[in-house]
């Protein structure tokens, strides 16, 4: 599974780890839903292919698990609204800093994009969000 980081929390981590600034956890992290990939720079409410209409609403998810071999992975289920519309083909999943704005911590790729229709709940069990972080040689 593709994964990454947003350059907002890269730039946080280089300043920390150069004592530059200390980087101060969020208070809350929200699990969004994408249509298409991100890009590192991508943040706010104009995250491009962000699902939008239809009762969508990016959803908290505050518990990840500790990191191990460069990754980690939610530690407890993440359930949208049940869709009033059709949100289309959900392939990638981002997490942010706010619930409506904010920056992007991170972001995947679903295993199998899936297609949500009026009446679906979108629903991830404990484990199936991944964020992986390779260095490089």
């Amino acid at each position: 599974m593709a994964s990454g980081l947003g350059n907002y929390v890269i730039n946080e981590i280089i300043d920390h780890i150069f004592l530059t600034a200390d980087y101060v956890s969020e208070t809350n992290l929200f699990v969004a839903l994408l249509t298409s990939t991100p890009d590192a720079a991508d943040a706010g409410s104009s995250l491009p292919g962000e699902v939008s209409g239809g009762s969508y609403a990016r959803v908290t998810c505050d518990t990840w698990d500790v990191a191990a071999s460069q990754a980690t992975e939610n530690s407890q289920t993440v359930t949208f609204a049940q869709a009033t519309a059709v949100w289309g083909t959900v392939t990638h999943f981002a997490v942010m800093t706010g619930i409506t704005t904010g920056d992007m911590i991170g972001w995947g790729v679903l295993d199998s994009p899936r297609t949500i229709s009026t009446g679906d709940t979108a629903s991830f069990a404990t484990g199936d969000l991944d964020v992986t972080i390779s260095g490089t040689a």
